[in-house]
């Protein structure tokens, strides 16, 4: 009887590694919200003409007659301005 020949198993080929890339995320623009800033409302300030100190009057006493405020030895006078 002949003899069967034992067959060698075929050499395994390389594997080649895969190398998975990351997803390239684009840049999402977010919608801007244009918050209004209030507009500059025009208020009624106390201005040293010596030393440029400066007062804001926010609210109004009442008083009949007008409070005169003294800085550096002087009165201070009325300047009207913006906030």
């Amino acid at each position: 009887m002949a003899q069967k020949k034992k067959v060698k198993p075929a050499a395994r080929k390389p594997v080649k590694k895969v190398v998975k890339k990351k997803a390239v995320k684009k840049p999402v623009k977010k919608a801007v919200k244009k918050e209004m800033a209030p507009p500059p409302r025009p208020v009624t300030a106390l201005e040293c003409q010596v030393c440029g100190y400066r007062l804001i009057i926010d609210r109004k006493c009442g008083c009949a007659e007008e409070h005169v405020l003294v800085c550096c030895g002087q009165p201070m006078q009325k300047v009207e301005t913006t906030i």
